[in-house]
């Protein structure tokens, strides 16, 4: 048997997706398990034993197809909610399985704040869509495959961080659902441990306002004073240094993970850190939270207007931003 899994359309999704992937290669006897993901994805097949084909959806739709249509698969598993992927299901001559949409569920939740949203973590709603196969998922949460190549030795950081560090991701693909940088600067100061700011280059300008704010200096009477307050918040702004799989790599060594709804949400899941999630103008109800790990979720929930989107904006809509600046840092990290 040949089986496709349309992954989705973000890194995340393709992590999200990694317990379908396994249950289909573990379950399915002499199955060939083939995985279609975005471009900028397809690197988090490479180490991964349950994918034995991977595919990079192409720009043009006609291509993608073409190309999938050679691989005469017997079972395609859609993951992806798009109306690309369904489009691509109805043309490719195979018995198809997809993910159901909750579309208007969340359209409802967002314009009218009516909840008819179901109450299930995205990976179980696609878990779901192997059970006509007679399959179920099981107890073993995400995977991330790390090459040997992207493996971060702790010698490559500065000394301070050898000895342990607590992993904050400030990136976000959309800035309404990113902390303003002064309040990642008050969370910085409360987590008081060594921190290692995680991101892309675009990150990297944030990263040095939040870097410069706890630089100590060589003042001797400046270190002295912060030892008597107990301040021990040190940062490396590691922005734009390290690819996706080394940033994976220093959250698998981490203590624990601050992070914001993004990709590294199931990157720490796969590795069952403890997680300190963020959320703005998303809400867990839409099932992106983290899977199977220790968390706590710190958000405002009175705020009358959230979520205002599924996705994000440049800014709020309304220009308050108290979905982000009304959340208090009640946390305790060990």
């Amino acid at each position: 048997m040949k089986a496709l899994v349309i992954c989705g359309n973000s890194i995340g999704d393709v992590v999200f997706s990694t317990p379908v992937i396994r249950t289909l290669k573990v379950q399915l006897d002499e199955t060939e398990v083939h995985g279609l993901f975005p471009p900028n994805a397809l690197f988090l097949a490479e180490e991964n034993p349950y994918i034995d084909k991977a595919h990079a959806i192409d720009a043009s739709f006609l291509e993608t197809w073409r190309t999938l249509s050679k691989e005469k698969f017997d079972v395609v598993v859609n993951l992806a909610t798009n109306w690309k992927s369904r489009l691509l299901t109805l043309l490719l001559p195979a018995k198809t399985n997809s993910l159901r949409s909750d579309r208007w569920r969340r359209w409802l939740m967002v314009s009218l704040k009516i909840n008819h949203l179901d109450n299930v973590h995205l990976v179980d709603k696609m878990l779901q869509t192997l059970k006509p196969l007679g399959l179920k998922g099981d107890e073993l949460g995400l995977d991330y495959f790390i090459p040997e190549k992207d493996k971060v030795s702790l010698e490559w950081l500065p000394e301070v961080f050898q000895k342990g560090f607590v992993v904050f991701p400030i990136s976000a693909p959309y800035n309404t659902r990113k902390l303003p940088v002064d309040r990642m600067i008050e969370l910085c100061d409360k987590i008081n441990r060594p921190i290692i700011l995680l991101g892309s280059s675009d990150d990297k300008a944030t990263g040095q306002v939040i870097n410069a704010f706890f630089e100590r200096g060589l003042s001797v009477v400046w270190e002295k004073g912060l030892l008597e307050l107990n301040k021990k918040t040190i940062v490396y702004n590691a922005c734009g240094k390290f690819n996706f799989n080394q940033m994976a790599s220093l959250i698998k060594q981490s203590w624990a993970v601050f992070t914001f709804d993004n990709d590294f949400v199931p990157v720490a899941s796969a590795f069952r850190k403890e997680v300190f999630a963020l959320w703005g103008n998303t809400i867990l109800l839409f099932g992106r939270y983290p899977y199977r790990t220790k968390f706590t979720v710190l958000e405002s929930n009175s705020v009358a207007c959230r979520p205002c989107t599924v996705n994000g904006f440049d800014k709020c809509p309304k220009g308050h931003f108290k979905c982000m600046r009304d959340i208090m840092f009640d946390f305790y990290l060990s």
